[in-house]
C-alpha cells in the first residue's frame, strides 16, 4: 500500500474507500478545532483504519461523503471523536506515581485530619487509572471508605461506559498484587472481576472535553492525574490546559503527567518534584 502525501488529492492505493490527502487534512482540522488533538502525518493510516469502520456502519461510499454530513452535535459526531481517541491504559501504569501519591496522601492525612481529599483523573479511559487511585487511597487509610473523592473524566463516552461498569478480565488485573486483587475485586463470573461497591462509591465518572469553556470540576483539588493526553495537544493548548488546572489547585497540590510530557518551559505555576510529577507553586 502506498501512502500519498497529506495535502494532495491522491488517495491511499489499494484501500476499500477513497481517502485523499484533503480528506485527511479535513479530519485533522475538525479534530483539532473541537478537541485540541493534533494528528501528525504519521497517523494517516491509523485514521483510515479507524474511520473506515464508521463508513461501513453508516453506509457512506467514501470519506468525502462521510465528512460532508459530519457536524458537531450530530449523532455521528460522537462516534467520530471516539474512533480517533487513543485509550491505552492499565492498572498501576507508571507505578512510581502511585507510590508518590501514597506518601503524599499520608502526609495530607496527618496535616488535615478528617478532611476529605479531592483527586481528579483527567484521562480516565476504561477506568483502570481511576480505580488504581481508589485502591491506593484505601491502602493508605486502611479502609474501603477512605476520606477521598475522585472525579474521573474522559472525552470518549464509550470508554467511560466500560469504566463505570468496572468489570475486568483476569489478565487485565495482571499488574494488581494478588492480595489487593482479592481485597478490592469480586469475581462476578469465571475470569471476570468487578470492583467492589465500596470503591465504586469513591469515583464519579463524567464526560469532559479539556477544550470546553467550562469544566464540571470544582476545586480545590489535592492531586490531578493528567497522563498521556496533553502530548496530543500543541504547545499553546498544553499550557492553557495546565494553567486552568493550576487555578483549581492550592499551593503544594500535585500534578502527575505522562512520561513523555514536560512543562519545564513556558509555565510558571508548577515546579518539578520528581519523574513527571509537579507541585503547584504558591501564588
Amino acid at each position: 500500500m502506498t501512502d500519498a502525501m497529506p495535502g494532495t488529492a491522491d488517495s491511499l492505493v489499494g484501500t476499500e474507500f477513497a481517502f485523499s490527502g484533503q480528506d485527511f487534512d479535513r479530519i485533522r482540522t475538525l479534530l483539532r478545532q473541537h478537541t485540541g488533538i493534533s494528528l501528525s502525518d504519521a497517523k494517516r493510516s491509523m485514521v483510515y483504519s479507524r474511520l473506515a469502520r464508521r463508513l461501513r456502519a453508516t453506509g457512506r461510499p467514501s470519506f468525502s461523503a462521510y465528512l460532508e454530513g459530519l457536524r458537531a452535535g450530530a449523532p455521528e459526531w460522537e462516534y467520530f471523536v471516539n474512533a480517533l481517541t487513543t485509550n491505552l491504559t492499565y492498572f498501576y501504569r507508571e507505578n512510581h506515581h502511585f507510590q508518590i501519591l501514597a506518601a503524599y496522601l499520608k502526609r495530607l492525612a496527618a496535616e488535615r485530619p478528617g478532611q476529605t481529599l479531592q483527586l481528579w483523573c483527567a484521562a480516565a479511559s476504561t477506568g483502570e487509572e481511576a480505580w488504581t487511585l481508589a485502591i491506593t487511597a484505601a491502602e493508605v487509610f486502611g479502609t474501603l471508605a477512605p476520606p477521598v473523592r475522585i472525579l474521573a473524566t474522559d472525552l470518549d463516552t464509550h470508554v467511560l461506559a466500560t469504566a463505570r461498569q468496572a468489570v475486568y478480565r483476569r489478565d487485565q488485573l495482571a499488574k494488581v498484587p494478588d492480595q489487593q486483587a482479592r481485597r478490592y475485586f469480586i469475581e462476578e463470573a469465571e475470569g471476570l472481576y468487578a470492583v467492589r461497591p465500596e470503591l465504586r462509591a469513591l469515583v464519579n465518572f463524567r464526560q469532559l472535553n479539556l477544550l470546553d469553556p467550562a469544566w464540571p470540576v470544582r476545586g480545590p483539588l489535592d492531586a490531578v492525574f493528567c497522563r498521556n493526553v496533553l502530548i496530543y495537544f500543541d504547545r499553546p493548548t498544553q499550557l492553557r490546559v495546565v494553567e486552568r488546572m493550576a487555578g483549581l489547585m492550592p499551593a503544594g497540590a500535585l500534578l502527575f503527567v505522562g512520561h513523555s510530557e514536560s512543562f519545564s518551559q513556558g509555565q510558571q505555576r508548577f515546579v518539578l518534584q520528581g519523574r513527571t510529577v509537579y507541585a503547584r507553586q504558591p501564588g
